[in-house]
């Protein structure tokens, strides 16, 4: 039976009454979105949010879903909830919409992927979140047999790739890094590690990255790609031990070898191969001290 509503209901009311609405709810009614990927600094930037909130109120609806208990889950707006509540605010407009976990997951992570500053963590969790509701949301095609697992996956990595700012393999790289242990990753964001040896490093078991951390602070030093790469490779081979990371951790890199101090060839080839390295100035100016005493004794020898 069609309700009675429905009956004295013109379509432009029930059509009005399917529009979404901006409403206003408390901050403190509205809880995190589970395993936020972006962290909500308390920085600079937020400290100017607080202060325009506090003058203003906040100015761009927030993004929620309603929950069984009545209160309702943050969707897109963790930065104007916190500046909010930090300015004493107990109100803020807010957008209610009716979303499935994966819908949710996907718009979350779509409206954080604009920010100007995106650390490699945040990006790498955010990656996974979506691919895994992409996935999920494939499921199987109507009228039409399942898809095969890898095909499905395939999919889902085109599609993701092809609304996002990286590539395809980026994305995959990204995703990699939540293969490290936090102290390791933590060291990718503030760009003690560089992000392509951090990727190879991923492939390390958390006991192994563990060995390599505490190498990684009692040596001073990190790895470079080359390191990382023959950590991997022996890592595969199940080989990697303690003593193993020690001695690649102290190879000498590259980067780290000292320049020659002179690089005319009239003076470096009179400079003997037994001389260390980094030591040829200091015979130079020895070999030179010596010259200007013997030209001082034989100008002494002529008077």
């Amino acid at each position: 039976m069609t309700p009675l509503d429905d009956l004295f209901s013109t379509d432009e009311s029930r059509a009005e009454a399917q529009l979404e609405k901006v409403v206003m709810l408390n901050p403190a009614d509205i809880s995190d979105f589970p395993n936020h990927p972006f962290k909500v600094k308390q920085d600079e930037a937020m400290a100017e949010m607080v202060d325009s909130v506090k003058q203003y109120g906040v100015l761009v609806p927030a993004l929620v879903r309603p929950k069984t208990d009545g209160s309702y889950e943050m969707i897109a707006g963790h930065r104007r909830k916190c500046a909010a509540v930090l300015a004493g605010i107990t109100e803020m407009p807010c957008i209610v919409r009716n979303l499935t976990d994966d819908e949710a997951t996907i718009i979350m992570v779509d409206s954080n992927l604009q920010r100007e500053t995106i650390l490699p963590s945040e990006k790498a969790f955010a990656y996974k979140m979506k691919l895994e509701a992409m996935k999920r949301q494939a499921g199987r095609p109507k009228n039409s047999a399942p898809l095969e697992p890898n095909l499905k996956g395939t999919r889902s990595n085109e599609e993701l790739a092809a609304n996002s700012p990286d590539s395809r393999s980026q994305i995959q790289r990204y995703i990699r890094l939540t293969e490290l242990i936090p102290s390791i990753l933590d060291m990718v964001d503030n760009g003690k590690i560089a992000f392509r040896p951090a990727v190879e490093l991923s492939y390390l078991s958390k006991e192994q990255q563990q060995s390599l951390y505490d190498t990684m602070e009692c040596e001073n030093c990190t790895p470079s790609l080359a390191q990382a790469i023959k950590m991997k490779e022996f890592s595969r081979d199940g080989k990697l031990t303690e003593e193993v990371i020690l001695s690649i951790m102290q190879e000498e890199k590259p980067n780290q070898r000292e320049k020659p101090a002179f690089r005319d060839e009239r003076i470096t080839r009179l400079i003997p191969k037994s001389i260390p390295r980094g030591q040829e100035t200091d015979f130079v100016i020895r070999a030179l001290e010596f010259y200007n005493r013997h030209l001082q004794r034989r100008r002494d020898q002529e008077r």
